[in-house]
């Protein structure tokens, strides 16, 4: 029997900086697809067809305010904003520790400042809208999507190749 590789410790980076012991909570990107229930004459039933991927988004919280983050508010770009999640992942049975990292660029759309209250934790939390994601685990490439570029890679397997040249990209 083994045992899972847990998050043990993380790293945020915006725009290369670090933001080791500032940044508290990372809530990564959620990998969905699009479907569209389909059902035509002489099917026994509905299909789901794959439309491609929903939007992207992630959300961090930090222990306060935030000047690289503040600094890419309002860019006029959909990939301008870039952030970095680097996680160590480990299991307890073997101890192997598996370098985990997102890397996603976009745009900031929510700075939440939160509640002033003197003693407390104020929490900067923000919340981005993305165009481009990857997912890298020890140096291998596992998911990489470009939604502006029209580019679908999961372990290595180029799933939007046949439609870049059917439409002429």
């Amino acid at each position: 029997m083994a045992l899972p590789s847990k998050l043990k410790h993380f790293n945020v980076f915006a725009d290369g900086v670090s933001h080791a012991g500032e940044a508290e909570e990372v809530t990564l990107p959620k990998l969905t697809r699009k479907l569209e229930e389909y059902r035509a004459g002489g099917m026994n039933g509905p299909i789901d067809i794959d439309l491609g991927n929903e939007k992207l988004e992630l959300e961090a919280t930090y222990g306060g305010l935030m000047r690289t983050i503040l600094k890419q508010y309002g860019v006029t770009s959909a990939d301008a904003a870039l952030v970095r999640f680097a996680g160590a992942y480990q299991r307890d049975d073997t101890g192997a520790v598996d370098a985990v990292e997102v890397v996603v660029r976009g745009r900031h759309t929510e700075l939440d400042f939160g509640n002033a209250k003197a003693g407390d934790n104020s929490q900067f939390k923000v919340k981005s809208s993305l165009s481009y994601y990857k997912l890298t685990v020890n140096g291998e490439v596992w998911i990489e999507l470009d939604h502006i570029n029209f580019i679908e890679v999961v372990f290595g397997v180029d799933r939007m190749a046949e439609q870049r040249r059917a439409i002429g990209l």
